[in-house]
């Protein structure tokens, strides 16, 4: 989805606006390879996370990114950055194959059946993943389609201005993660992202996310559920679960399972829904975002969906210093957003 369009390429900022911590990454081109410039996080405070469309909260969320860019030492001001999944509507629709304006108005129209708002209160992008034939005279599109809120739009174009950055390009995190994680691979995939608050479950069909659900189960549920389940606070349960994961014989793999269940049949329900919709098979999963790293989770979910599971790795595609590489892989998962938007800019 690209809400604001990208202008000359140069080097970009991909800027992960995250629940509970902004990702940084400065990405530019060598020899037609991108180059890692520079990279960086900072936390949020999770308690001020409450009314996040007052001034007061903009002026915070621009006021940290200014430290972060400034600790980065970047050197453009150019921007990328994405709306969460969660925050985005998205459907696949099939109308027949029409030239592009009428496509445009047909789209408008069908849209005001799927989208949950009013159509003037919505920016919509729509993209065409393939041709069906119907018979040997009729053929249809399959369109995927985007809207978003213009109020969500206005307040992170808000931030941008607060932060001094030009920000030339607003898309969804699941093109993002798409562009990170598969590159130009066309195999049809499942993006399965946790995030501290919620789970984003994400299905690539020729390198276009056609499916997208969340889930309000993240990082942080897991973790609080380690610590009512063994009595012990916050910080405890988290290394806990940093440490064991879903590895060994003790409660808190079993603790564990029980927040990821619902997680599972989604994950489920969401391969049955693409399959019967399109005819086609998930050939891959691939984990991002900051619990992807749990020791055995990708074993877990690939015994639970009998499938293979991939820990995805966002650095893969782009050149940086070998030195750096041990302190980029203990983050890499965390990072894929924003490497998907660095990446946005000059691919």
């Amino acid at each position: 989805m690209a809400i604001l369009g990208l202008g000359k390429k140069d080097n970009f900022l991909g800027i992960d606006l995250g629940t509970t911590s902004l990702k940084l990454v400065e990405i530019a081109v060598e020899k037609g390879v991108p180059r890692l410039v520079t990279y960086g996080y900072a936390e949020r405070d999770v308690a001020s996370i409450a009314k996040d469309d007052s001034k007061i909260i903009l002026d915070k969320v621009a006021g940290l990114l200014k430290k972060l860019y400034a600790k980065c030492e970047i050197s453009t001001y150019k921007a990328v950055t994405a709306l969460p999944n969660f925050s985005v509507f998205n459907s696949v629709i099939t109308l027949p194959v029409m030239n592009k304006k009428e496509l445009g108005s047909a789209i408008r129209w069908e849209a005001k059946k799927f989208v949950p708002l009013p159509i003037e209160d919505v920016i919509l992008d729509w993209r065409i993943i393939d041709e069906i034939e119907i018979d040997k005279k009729k053929k249809n599109y399959r369109i995927l389609l985007t809207a978003a809120a213009k109020n969500l739009v206005h307040r992170y174009v808000e931030i941008f201005k607060k932060a001094d950055l030009q920000l030339l390009s607003l898309e969804t995190e699941a093109f993002a993660l798409t562009r990170s994680l598969l590159g130009k691979s066309q195999a049809t995939t499942m993006i399965i992202d946790t995030s501290a608050v919620t789970t984003d479950i994400i299905v690539i069909e020729k390198g276009v996310p056609s499916l997208n659900r969340s889930i309000d189960v993240g990082g942080i549920t897991i973790t609080r559920a380690i610590a009512n389940g063994l009595n012990i606070n916050f910080n405890r349960a988290e290394q806990f679960k940093r440490d064991i994961g879903m590895s060994g014989s003790s409660k808190i793999p079993e603790l564990i399972k029980g927040i990821l269940k619902p997680v599972v049949d989604e994950m489920n329900y969401s391969r049955r829904l693409y399959q019967e919709q399109s005819g086609r098979t998930i050939e891959q999963v691939i984990l991002s975002g900051g619990s992807a790293y749990l020791p055995q989770l990708a074993e877990y979910f690939s015994k639970s969906l009998n499938i293979k599971v991939l820990i995805g790795d966002p650095w893969a595609r782009i050149s940086y210093p070998q030195e750096l590489k041990p302190a980029l892989d203990e983050v890499a998962p965390r990072f894929a957003v924003a490497v998907g938007l660095g990446l946005r800019g000059i691919k």
